[in-house]
């Protein structure tokens, strides 16, 4: 008994200290203990009455009133993607400097649209959450807001869309599952990746039983960032490092997880039949990472947390293994590494893109080109053949982007569960403070919080929501 006061009491203490901005310090703090060598996470406390959010849907929206925060790289692309989306009003504008919220306004005078109210400063945020005028918050901040936005947002009444990583501890992983089962508002990861045609493709071959059961799955965001440092934002000019560079020096562990392990766990049912169960982490010093701080910060960097590359190992309930990989530092072609590797095929993307079927003989190679057509047109997805067209057209990282963004609204218009929810945000994200606590700990096993609560087995397989 007195354990559980001591860990209600520091669970409360972490959430009034997140509610404080003046005094929220974003930390990796959650509460853990050891069992039998591996290091476990307790659940956090429910509030009386509070219900599961697996399935929620909730009720439809004829015009979806959008208000987007954080008008950087990602939040400007978005609000122009949004331009061309049916049955959306964007309401409203707000980003810290000004002048990037009149530079998005242009997207709607350039597109004939009604202007949005704007905001500015570092708390325009929260005037944005309190307008009335808007259902959905868009929220493409640096990392240290996305949790503070989408919070606010939830507390106004307002579903949240949050750009990746969504959370970036377990105290703001936990935070959003328990605001959603409590206010019963949509909290939505805005993870691209899934929405990749190869990986959609790839996806409904799964589900129609192409490759057998699904054994192990690989995802990875290998990605050098040096034309991209110092395109981050910066507070002041005193910021050499900007965020995210900085965050790199400050924390270790996957610190952006969700590219790659969000297809690979739609792929094996994560939550929707299946849970990630245990992982550990590993990963190399600090070689680049330690260089680049300190050509960019112009002075010793002898401590610089996060490893150049990271590789973290995820066993399932039902005996699958997840790979993913992190590496945004050492130069090397661009990789997601989406791989599956099944009892009667195996599918793989980057840097070699292809199919393998097993059908009584074996081969060393992939399909053919004109045998991967073939199935590729046999088994399309039925998403592909709703948004391809269009996306290609509005663009967003190949089309991905507009196809996200569409599926939301349209889920909001018809009053359905969201493709991704706050599970799926939750699960996706802890890989940041899990895989430090492994690290940290000679690579030692650690337990997956189940943030469902024990609601995991209640829907039979993922899906994209359709209107019946």
């Amino acid at each position: 008994m007195r354990k559980l006061f001591f860990f209600i009491l520091t669970f409360t203490a972490i959430v009034t200290a997140v509610g404080q901005e003046a005094e929220y310090v974003q930390q990796y703090s959650w509460p853990w203990h050891w069992r039998e060598g591996t290091i476990v996470t307790e659940p956090a406390p429910a509030t009386e009455g509070q219900r599961t959010a697996i399935g929620m849907a909730a009720p439809a929206i004829d015009t979806v009133r959008v208000g987007f925060v954080g008008l950087g790289m990602r939040g400007s692309d978005a609000v122009r993607r949004f331009t061309h989306i049916e049955g959306v009003r964007i309401a409203a504008l707000c980003d810290y400097e000004a002048d990037r919220v009149e530079a998005s306004s242009r997207f709607l005078r350039e597109a004939g649209l009604p202007p949005a109210a704007c905001y500015s400063g570092e708390e325009g945020y929260k005037a944005l959450c309190a307008n009335p005028d808007i259902d959905l918050v868009y929220v493409a901040t640096d990392w240290h807001h996305h949790f503070l936005v989408a919070k606010c947002a939830i507390e106004h009444g307002k579903h949240a869309a949050v750009e990746v990583p969504s959370a970036m501890t377990l105290t703001e992983c936990w935070a959003l599952v328990n605001l959603v089962e409590q206010r019963r508002r949509h909290c939505v990861i805005l993870e691209n990746c899934c929405y990749d045609e190869f990986e959609l493709n790839t996806l409904h071959m799964a589900q129609q039983g192409l490759f057998g059961e699904i054994v192990r799955v690989q995802g990875a965001y290998i990605h050098t960032l040096d034309e991209y440092w110092m395109q981050y934002w910066k507070q002041g000019p005193e910021d050499r490092l900007g965020w995210r560079l900085r965050w790199n020096r400050d924390y270790a562990g996957d610190v952006y997880p969700t590219h790659g392990l969000g297809p690979v766990a739609q792929l094996l049912d994560i939550h929707r039949g299946d849970r990630m169960a245990t992982l550990t982490a590993m990963a190399t010093a600090s070689f680049r990472g330690r260089e680049l701080a300190e050509q960019y910060g112009g002075e010793p960097c002898p401590d610089f947390k996060n490893g150049d590359h990271t590789t973290t190992l995820i066993r399932t309930v039902k005996g699958k293994v997840i790979e993913i990989q992190h590496n945004v530092m050492t130069p090397q072609p661009y990789s997601r590494l989406y791989q599956l590797t099944g009892t009667r095929g195996f599918a793989n993307k980057y840097p070699t893109e292809g199919y393998y079927l097993y059908d009584g003989t074996y081969s060393h190679r992939f399909l053919t080109d004109s045998a991967r057509a073939a199935l590729e047109t046999r088994y399309r997805s039925p998403l592909l053949a709703e948004y391809a067209e269009k996306a290609h057209r509005v663009g967003g990282h190949g089309g991905m982007d507009y196809t996200m963004d569409a599926r939301l609204i349209y889920c909001l218009r018809n009053g359905l569960p969201t493709d991704m929810d706050v599970y799926d945000l939750a699960e996706w994200c802890s890989l940041a403070e899990l895989g430090a606590l492994s690290l940290e700990h000679g690579s030692a096993p650690v337990e997956f919080p189940d943030f469902t609560r024990g609601h995991w087995q209640d829907l039979k397989g993922f899906r994209h929501w359709q209107k019946k």
